[in-house]
């Protein structure tokens, strides 16, 4: 039992998570010039495969998004409005 009726917030780190993390920063910190060193030694094809494997831990993953809607409780204007803008965009790309 939790002292938190509502549990651990969504997306916040458990200890583990967290602890693991903390050790390989310290790791790749402490080891940076030899990571710079090694990557001098790299191939541009090589290079490219590093750089975009670390780049992921640096730029956020962007992340698909749906869209819903329910016509059925949108008014006659709403749904107008909707219609006009979808026959618009469609004309634009005609």
């Amino acid at each position: 039992m939790t002292n938190n009726p509502k549990g651990r917030p969504q997306g916040s780190l458990n200890k583990v998570t967290k602890d693991l993390r903390l050790s390989i920063t310290e790791f790749l910190q402490s080891n940076f010039d030899t990571v710079i060193k090694e990557w001098a030694r790299l191939d541009g094809k090589d290079k490219l495969a590093f750089y975009k494997d670390l780049l992921k831990y640096a730029i956020p993953a962007m992340q698909s998004t749906q869209f819903i809607t329910d016509f059925d409780r949108m008014t006659d204007e709403e749904l107008d409005k909707v219609i006009n803008e979808l026959k618009q965009t469609v004309l634009k790309h005609e």
